[in-house]
């Protein structure tokens, strides 16, 4: 790839939308946003179904494009929770029920259905029981969504549930019911990305279709445009999320590009394709899907582009070697992502894509024939050899997911070790370019150095997170010498681990419980020292100090603060559960107290209360 392209206005423009985005954008309902409706008891509302339907054991769920609210012009979406009611893609429905916020739970590491939404651009729930259609979807969307549904009704009623799944999610993105040790499976062999409709199938449904027409002889601009046709059926099938569509933007621009006599070439596809999307969708750069798929495609086209393979080795040599470099490309373009969203790395990814990506593939066309070959009543032709590869993929994936180390847990990054890593990767994509390299060199180095050093000197302060999930509290105790403590135990531990890792560490220096509760395996295995320390229990009293790492802790009786933000201390010992301690972190000048409960954390004087549902961060 010529460094000349790197001079382009618009990817100029795109890293600066994306950068003042990710600085001062935050998603917000519109004025007339269905959400301000919420006081309202209960609303008749009227909108289009945007997704396919999502099946719940109590419910079908949908999201809406709302037009009206009790016959008043409305805008937004609403994300509809419809009980014995099946909404289909593209019908204008009428709802009457009750607006709700959507659930939610910020707590540290864990993911939060509210924000999930958000980036969405859905900021209100609807739960109902009384629907109807208003108007039926135009006729193409009605061919296209059945054509979806009878494919998996097919592969439901062909194949056993899981290879079912798998042969939807494949071709569909739909991997309905999947049991969760086979998803699990999937995480940890770095196969996940199979089971969703991707930018990867447009690209597949496009060159399939171009194959074809080259039977026939079809000119080149036909040819196009029938693989434009084909490719946006499918994108349209498959769900047309933003994957799908990105890619489809990308080919389309690509054949715009042609139509004119330019070669824009799929990198100036992508520019186009992710600045569209962002003007008309901002939420999306806060989205891990976006920022997954625009860094994949990336980092192959800039790998496939620079790593040209020899002419003369073998084709079937210099197709292998290829997806091995897409694959290592990939795999490290999403691994701060990936570890920051997953909490671990896929160790035996790089191997088992480069053998499950060719067999996805495989099975895309297959899945396909095989639906097409049922329909014409001769499905038996290609009913077990379509089994076999569905039952032989599922095998593969679960063969490298059982290894011992196929994925590693990991703790989340930082700002700055993300930036030094994104730097040091785009040098490592441009090496074979020698010259353009070592002009890129020294600056690269300076830019990661310098974030590295901005990092640990501004931001290597330390933090208390006080966590609430219902009134069931626990603290995080950062300390800037890099201890970490988790005071109390009654959020759960699995949801701690999250916590501990978003922080940046996998376990905690020590864990100080108020209870007996928490001595479990699950809570040991937090804890450096494999050990909950547990006042009265264990010897701690109030008025100990004890060293842990670098950091001095001092018991104290349990500090609570009423309602009025008056302080009182439960001081004396009776023997049962009511007591309670508090602890004081000193390291040189910081300190810091984490009240009776981790109810509050105090500090020079201050008092910074935990919030329900909410994580509360603090700067020490």
């Amino acid at each position: 790839m010529h460094p000349d392209i790197y001079k382009r206005p618009l990817l100029w423009c795109l890293a600066a939308l994306i950068i003042l985005l990710l600085c001062f954008y935050s998603p917000a309902p519109s004025k007339r946003d269905v959400f301000h409706s919420l006081g309202l008891k209960t609303v008749t509302l009227t909108g289009r179904v945007e997704s396919f339907a999502v099946a719940k054991k109590k419910s079908n769920n949908v999201k809406l494009k709302v037009f009206t609210v009790n016959g008043q012009p409305a805008d937004g979406y609403v994300y509809a929770r419809l009980a014995h009611f099946d909404p289909q893609w593209k019908d204008t429905l009428q709802i009457t029920g009750r607006l709700q916020t959507p659930y939610g739970i910020d707590l540290l590491g864990n993911f939060d259905w509210r924000r999930y939404l958000a980036y969405q651009g859905i900021f209100t729930e609807i739960k109902s029981d009384d629907v109807r259609v208003l108007h039926r979807a135009a006729w193409p969307y009605r061919a296209v969504r059945a054509l979806r549904a009878d494919i998996l009704a097919e592969f439901n009623t062909a194949f056993p549930p899981e290879l079912a799944a798998i042969a939807g999610g494949v071709l569909l993105g739909e991997r309905g019911e999947i049991s969760s040790a086979l998803y699990t499976a999937f995480q940890d062999s770095g196969a996940i990305h199979l089971l969703v409709a991707s930018g990867g199938n447009v690209g597949f449904v496009t060159l399939v279709t171009v194959a074809f027409c080259g039977l026939f002889g079809l000119g080149r601009k036909k040819t196009l445009l029938t693989a434009l046709a084909v490719a946006g059926l499918y994108t349209l099938a498959a769900g047309a999320d933003a994957p799908l569509v990105r890619a489809y933007f990308m080919a389309a621009c690509a054949c715009v590009g042609y139509f004119l006599g330019r070669n824009s070439g799929v990198f100036q596809g992508l520019l186009v394709s992710c600045f569209l999307i962002l003007c008309f969708h901002p939420a999306s750069v806060f989205e891990t899907g976006f920022q997954m798929s625009f860094l994949a495609t990336l980092a192959i086209i800039i790998c496939l582009n620079n790593y040209a393979l020899p002419g003369r080795w073998p084709n079937w040599v210099r197709f292998f070697a290829q997806i091995f470099l897409a694959t290592l490309s990939t795999q490290l373009a999403l691994l701060p992502i990936f570890t920051n969203v997953f909490y671990k790395v896929s160790v035996t990814g790089l191997l088992s894509n480069m053998i499950l990506v060719p067999w996805a593939s495989v099975l895309m066309a297959m899945s396909f024939a095989y639906y097409v070959l049922a329909k014409l009543h001769m499905g038996i032709l290609l009913y077990e050899p379509t089994r076999w590869c569905l039952a032989g993929f599922k095998t593969l994936v679960e063969f490298f997911a059982a290894f011992r180390w196929s994925s590693l847990p990991a703790a989340a990054w930082s700002a700055g070790a993300v930036t030094a890593f994104y730097v040091g990767l785009f040098w490592l994509l441009h090496l074979p370019q020698k010259a353009f390299a070592r002009k890129l060199l020294v600056l690269c180095a300076a830019v990661a150095a310098g974030a590295l050093l901005i990092q640990a000197v501004f931001f290597a302060h330390g933090k208390v997170y006080l966590l609430n999930e219902w009134n069931k509290s626990a603290a995080l105790v950062q300390m800037p010498g890099g201890d970490i403590f988790v005071v109390g135990t009654e959020v759960e531990p699995h949801k701690m681990a999250a916590a501990l890792a978003k922080a940046g560490a996998l376990r905690a220096t020590d864990i100080l419980a108020f209870t007996g509760e928490g001595t479990s395996p699950a809570w040991k295995e937090l804890s450096r020292r494999e050990r909950v320390l547990r006042p009265f229990a264990d010897g701690l009293w109030p008025g100990d100090e004890i060293t842990l790492g670098h950091t001095r802790v001092r018991v104290e009786w349990g500090r609570h603060r009423t309602r009025a933000g008056r302080l009182w201390t439960n001081a004396g010992y009776s023997g049962t559960e009511q007591d309670d301690v508090s602890y004081c972190f000193m390291q040189g000048r910081t300190k810091v107290c984490i009240g009776a409960q981790a109810r509050f954390a105090q500090t020079e004087g201050k008092i910074i209360l935990q919030q329900r549902n909410r994580t509360v961060r603090l700067k020490i």
